[in-house]
């Protein structure tokens, strides 16, 4: 007769939920966006470029784990993350990965540190050279992700605008930080590749708005 697992093994198993529900890309996505507010399920579908029935599985994998939380309005269901340790679980796992797999470094050398090999400037000194006027920040994420939250005083200039408002960001003496999603976005890196190319001092905050928020430095919205 099988024995049942002791207290200790049973706690293993619940740790396997949360690593199940983590270990798919797809989901690590998914959870990318909604670290920068809550969601619905055809605006995540949108966004990963998942068919709606693959956004709306994968929803309730992480749903069943506790890691996001779902409300109706209407015909629409909205997702929001469970609470903000998720944001530091998703964190772990990015630093194992780059301490641990070889691959990683090969594709961030590739996709990111091509595009901006600059030290990136962290939170605490963007905090108080924002408030002393010395930069101008930029959000280059969608403006529905800007709307939910985002660094005071940043301006709103997603991506594929960025060459057209460049106007936005005179007087050019200043240097210009942009954010987007997290370390490892690459709408942060290509902005910054861009606006130097245009002449204009620029470098990225270290993180995104997800590590600001979690670090308790203040954020806005609208």
């Amino acid at each position: 007769m099988a024995q049942s697992p002791g207290p200790k093994q049973a706690l293993f198993e619940q740790l396997a939920v949360i690593a199940r529900a983590l270990g798919s890309a797809p989901r690590l996505e998914l959870l990318d966006f909604l670290a920068q507010g809550e969601r619905s399920v055809e605006e995540l579908a949108a966004a990963s470029g998942l068919s709606l029935a693959n956004t709306s599985k994968h929803l309730q994998h992480l749903k069943a784990s506790g890691l996001v939380q779902a409300r109706r309005a209407g015909k629409h269901i909205h997702y929001r993350l469970g609470d903000e340790q998720v944001v530091d679980a998703v964190a772990a796992l990015r630093r194992l990965a780059a301490a641990h797999l070889e691959r990683v470094d090969a594709l961030v050398a590739s996709y990111l540190t091509s595009r901006d090999a600059l030290e990136p400037v962290p939170a605490g000194d963007l905090l108080a050279r924002a408030r002393d006027g010395l930069v101008t920040v930029i959000d280059v994420r969608p403006p529905e992700e800007y709307a939910q939250g985002h660094i005071p005083g940043a301006i709103n200039i997603p991506l594929e605008r960025l060459e057209g408002d460049l106007a936005k960001l005179l007087p050019t003496e200043r240097e210009v930080v942009a954010y987007c999603r997290g370390p490892w976005c690459v709408l942060s890196f290509e902005a910054v590749a861009r606006l130097r190319r245009a002449g204009l001092a620029a470098r990225r905050l270290e993180d995104g708005l997800p590590e600001w928020r979690r670090a308790g430095l203040p954020v806005a919205s609208d």
